[in-house]
């Protein structure tokens, strides 16, 4: 924060003039040591200004006036309000062990930008398990759900901050047919596949390799997935880029490669809550850029066709309260929706907004669809950071990605990945306040 707010620029041109002409105002001064160089931007002898000062640069004189000496003391004035002006942190990336996975260390990187935001990521995984983001007030609060240790993560909770893949969401009973091939995954959502199965890339380590930036700080993840592993065809080489702005987005790029046809569908598996974990989620006010979902049938699978959801409990294309309606949906909400899109670019796919604490959640995606989850299988069995049980809807998940069961649904758009090809995506979630 600078001093002299708003007028700190006019402050440090006028200290530079003064510099730069000695002869202007010669003597400067002051009363009940309060200086009053322009918009009466004043500094009593208990402020640090008089204190870095100090006696040096200043004499009492008679009638409580003091004379300075102008070059001198402008100098100290322009390198206090340089000094004041910068920003409060400093981007940084630390890293610290977390223990061992599969006989390999395990780290949990902390990445801070200049205004203060906090996001810790561990290589198991790729979990996010804290967001340090500040309210209206500038009260920072962890707005995820996680945990403190490794152990708990291994114990198979459902997919806190996780990476998934290799295919995010479910398969009709865990079979699909690529290039007249049928392939069998495991049923571990019975009676469907869900996130990659039994041990997906939220459960393997990754390795990590820090990044930084003029304005930005990430981390990037790089795993090789072996062919058949989980039942997926094909050596899947998958890199995710996690990277901190000095906006507070946290962007996440996805890519991947393969030496055999196969399926991918990458996405990240964070629990939000505006609040800073304090109360449940159906009061934040949620905003989808879509028009439609993909109707699912009593296992949660997609039945191939795409409803309108206008004027239903799904319609979310203006703000709602995610609680306002949710009694009316069977189990709450875990559903599909495809994105209003128009081409393939980058589109804002969802707003998330807590009126208590003023902050904002923003998504953007390169995706054609997202999942909007209400965290309703939590039960208050799982405590995590802060000795914060976790009761039902105490987190909302933002999943960006391809549908649900596309590898068997030839109407929805193709998840097949062939030698040659890149699979590329971006997510963005960028938090603000109002």
């Amino acid at each position: 924060m600078c001093i002299c707010l708003p007028n700190s620029q006019k402050f440090i041109y006028l200290i530079i003039k003064i510099i730069v002409n000695p002869t202007i105002n010669k003597k400067l001064k002051f009363h009940n040591f309060k200086f009053n160089i322009m918009n009466r931007a004043c500094f009593t002898q208990n402020t640090s200004l008089y204190r870095v000062l100090g006696a040096s640069c200043i004499r009492p004189i008679k009638n409580n006036f003091v004379r300075m000496n102008i070059k001198i003391s402008a100098l100290l004035l322009l390198a206090l309000v340089l000094c004041s002006c910068q920003p409060r942190h400093k981007l940084s990336i630390s890293k610290q062990s977390w223990g061992q996975a599969d006989g390999k260390e395990v780290s949990l990187y902390t990445l801070t930008n200049a205004n203060g935001m906090v996001v810790k990521i561990s290589n198991f995984g790729g979990t996010i398990t804290t967001i340090m983001a500040p309210d209206r007030n500038g009260k920072f609060e962890d707005i995820v759900l996680g945990f403190d240790s490794l152990k708990q993560y291994q114990k198979g909770v459902p997919y806190f901050g996780a990476l998934i893949g290799r295919y995010g969401n479910r398969i009709a009973k865990g079979k699909f047919t690529l290039d007249n091939v049928e392939y069998t995954l495991a049923t571990n959502n019975a009676p469907n596949h869900l996130h990659g199965g039994i041990k997906g890339f939220d459960k393997v380590v990754w390795d990590a390799t820090e990044l930084s930036g003029t304005d930005s700080v990430g981390l990037v993840l790089t795993y090789l997935s072996k062919d058949m592993e989980e039942g997926y065809p094909g050596n899947l080489t998958s890199k995710v880029t996690y990277v901190l702005t000095n906006n507070n987005e946290i962007k996440i790029y996805y890519e991947a490669e393969t030496d055999k046809p196969t399926i991918v569908n990458l996405t990240h598996h964070s629990y939000f809550n505006l609040t800073g974990c304090k109360e449940s989620i159906l009061d934040h006010e949620l905003t989808l850029y879509a028009d439609s979902i993909t109707q699912v049938d009593s296992t949660l699978i997609p039945t191939g066709v795409i409803a309108t959801i206008a004027g239903t409990d799904f319609d979310f294309t203006t703000p709602h309260k995610i609680g306002e309606r949710i009694a009316n949906v069977r189990r709450g909400y875990d559903h599909n929706f495809k994105l209003r899109r128009q081409g393939n670019g980058l589109m804002l796919a969802s707003d998330l907004y807590d009126a208590t604490s003023g902050r904002l959640m923003q998504t953007y995606t390169t995706e054609p669809g997202i999942q909007l989850y209400s965290g309703n299988f939590l039960d208050g069995s799982l405590t995590g950071i802060g000795g914060i049980a976790y009761q039902k809807h105490y987190g909302v998940c933002l999943e960006t990605q391809n549908y649900p069961d596309s590898p068997n649904k030839p109407n929805f758009p193709s998840v097949v990945l062939r030698p040659g090809e890149k699979y590329t995506q971006l997510t963005i979630y960028k938090f603000s306040v109002k």
